[in-house]
């Protein structure tokens, strides 16, 4: 038998006898339950209290205490219990003749992890032990699962994570870095306060994806039939609030972004955001400095606090350092906007950095930057003059319209803050918005879509303003000296045990189910249309085309054997497909960007079959599927054409 199974059988034996015990309660008559309890004192208080308290000193007075028993031991009349509570742990002296035998025998029944009362007077033991003295002990919350074993604990980390609950039960260190980041947060609150901040709340579904580059989260709002994105960032909604006439703004909370899990990032984080009308990336620098220097006094940290290794020097004003220069002495050799693209594009080879033929000399450098200067930076630096190919909502400088007005607040090797001179400009803001167009449009769905709205609204005047986002999550981790993301969130995502029902995927697949029974089963749009008014479509051909050249078009149903996105691409997917023949069909097509490949398949699609191969990516595609395309607010939208099930492969249009 292995140690696990062992490990399982003991669990399920002890219990068992925990369930035993609590039945027994309730046969007695009791309730293991019970629902109000009279807490006077927590246990730091009292330590703090009777620090001073002597062996033969009295206490007159009576406290009840509360938490949970965390060890026992005694036999007899006399039995000691430590209990802890939120605050610290204490010990428990019980005696039979403060109990009497119906206490005491009451206590013996009680188990490890059980939450109790206790009331009683304070006492020091002849050992020097400052200890409650209870003159009644009651049952509060029958633990009928136990403690992980005193000595190896609970120790590995995926099971600490899922199961926080325990690991904030056992773990000292872990309850006090979540007290800290609740300081954090609040000494957060209080700067921004003080500089007169007004905290807001702006929506978490949105219908435009924007204010930052990542990929979304898409859920459905049933009420209006719409698809929505959980908010990336916060940045677009808090800048018409300057619009409308506050000038300082800001918003603690969650933000959502579909991408991978490391030791920095998590699906799902907190960030501040704040934007000041009339101020400039200068203001933000002094924000950014002055928040996070508040938030480590607040837990008590010296100004050299240690992070993994590594003293980081908070004390003072932090440096800014242009990034071509960051670049430049990471790679040991001077780099900047006029160095042939080229040479930049040997210099991320020679880095294992994969390129675009498409990236100008701004994207290069940040591209080097991200890979190898960024992690180079150790003390708090801001990084500065960030190329406009990878800032679409920063103010470009007047002088050098290459660069714009941003920085990055980097420690040990990260960034913690991203700010702007924030663009006011609506006609600039509109076409770096169609430059982001045109990045989606060859494949990344990281890109910014069109917000007309917010072009609209800089339209009526966006005062001159700095903004900074700056990520709580990160801070918390440096001050509190942790390694992961996860250590400093109270609950992490994490994939579904082995054997455990994920429960959105069962609503998805029973609305699925019932869509099919109603004959809509037809694989949903990311990219829907929102609004039918603003929909705008091509010109129709002028020009003829005969019907015999037509009637050469083999156009087929077909169905969706698999289909799978194509590796290093953004925005081909892979079909495979059944047209009638008996073989397998593949063709490729760049519809990544609105449709999962896996709520492709089993559909029935329209494809045109008698097309010469082509490559792409390496891949022969042998036909084209058929979609219909318009624009919306100046972005393009495409719905895959899709048939009713009934309609068999290989069936021929006409």
């Amino acid at each position: 038998m292995s140690e696990e199974t062992t490990n399982e059988a003991t669990l399920n034996d002890e219990r068992a006898t925990r369930l035993a015990r609590r039945q027994a309660i309730i046969d007695a008559g009791g309730n293991p339950y019970p629902e109000h309890c009279d807490v006077t004192d927590h246990v730091a208080d009292l330590a703090a209290r009777y620090a001073e308290l002597g062996e033969d000193d009295a206490d007159e007075q009576t406290h009840t205490v509360a938490g949970r028993i965390r060890a026992k031991r005694g036999q007899g009349k006399v039995a000691f219990v430590v209990l802890q509570d939120a605050t610290d742990k204490m010990q428990l002296f019980c005696r039979i003749d403060n109990l009497g035998q119906e206490g005491m025998a009451a206590l013996r029944k009680m188990d490890l992890g059980d939450v109790i009362e206790a009331t009683g007077s304070m006492m020091r033991t002849k050992r020097g032990e400052l200890s409650l003295a209870p003159t009644s002990v009651r049952l509060l919350s029958k633990s009928v699962r136990p403690l992980p074993e005193k000595f190896h604990g609970l120790s590995d980390k995926e099971t600490r994570y899922r199961q926080r609950y325990v690991d904030l039960i056992v773990n000292d260190d872990v309850r006090e870095t979540f007290r800290k980041r609740s300081a954090i947060v609040s000494a957060f609150r209080r700067y921004m306060e003080a500089d007169e901040y007004m905290e807001v709340e702006t929506p978490i579904l949105q219908t435009i994806q924007g204010g930052a580059t990542a990929k979304p989260f898409i859920t459905h709002f049933n009420a209006l039939d719409q698809e929505c994105f959980l908010r990336i960032a916060t940045e677009l909604p808090l800048k018409r609030l300057l619009v409308g006439g506050f000038e300082r703004v800001y918003e603690i909370g969650r933000i959502f972004r579909n991408e991978g899990m490391d030791q920095t990032h998590n699906p799902e984080f907190t960030s501040m955001e704040a934007y000041r009308a009339y101020s400039d990336l200068e203001g933000m620098k002094e924000l950014a400095e002055g928040v996070i220097k508040a938030a480590n006094a607040a837990i008590g940290n010296p100004e050299q606090i240690e992070y993994q290794g590594q003293t980081i020097d908070l004390s003072g004003t932090w440096p800014s350092v242009p990034m071509t220069k960051v670049v430049s002495n990471a790679l040991g050799l001077e780099v900047d906007l006029d160095t042939p693209v080229e040479r930049l594009v040997e210099l991320c080879h020679e880095n294992k950095i994969e390129t675009k033929s498409e990236w100008g000399a701004g994207k290069l450098i940040a591209e080097l930057y991200d890979e190898i200067g960024e992690p180079s930076l150790v003390n708090p630096t801001f990084v500065v003059d960030y190329p406009v190919e990878v800032s679409p909502l920063a103010k470009r400088y007047e002088d050098e319209p290459r660069l714009t007005h941003r920085f990055e607040l980097v420690i040990a090797g990260h960034e913690y803050a991203n700010a702007f001179s924030e663009l006011n400009d609506p006609v600039d803001q509109a076409e770096r918005f169609r430059a982001e167009i045109a990045e989606r449009d060859s494949g990344d769905d990281e890109a910014m879509q069109f917000d007309a709205d917010y072009v609209r609204a800089l339209e009526y005047g966006m005062p001159p303003a700095g903004g900074i986002g700056i990520g709580i999550d990160r801070v918390v981790m440096l001050l509190t000296n942790q390694p992961s993301i996860r250590d400093v969130l109270l609950f992490p995502h994490m994939k579904p045990e082995a054997g455990a029902k994920n429960g959105a995927a069962e609503a998805k697949a029973a609305e699925e189910a019932a869509a099919g029974a109603k004959g809509g089963a037809y694989a949903a749009n990311k990219q829907p249309t929102l609004d039918l008014s603003k929909v705008a479509i091509e010109p129709l051909f002028e020009d003829y085309v005969d019907f015999d050249t037509f009637s050469r078009s083999d156009f087929r149903a077909v169905k969706v054997k698999a289909c799978e996105a194509v590796k290093k691409s953004k925005k081909l997917l892979n079909f495979t497909l059944d047209d009638g023949t008996g073989a397998d069909r593949t063709i490729l097509s760049g519809i990544h960007a609105f449709y999962e490949p896996e709520d492709l398949v089993g559909k029935t699609l329209v494809a045109i079959t008698n097309l010469p191969p082509r490559a792409m990516m390496g891949i022969d595609s042998c036909g084209m599927l058929l979609s219909a395309i318009h624009t919306e607010d100046g972005e393009e939208r495409l719905n895959l054409l899709q048939l009713d099930d009934s309609i068999p492969a290989g069936a021929k249009l006409y």
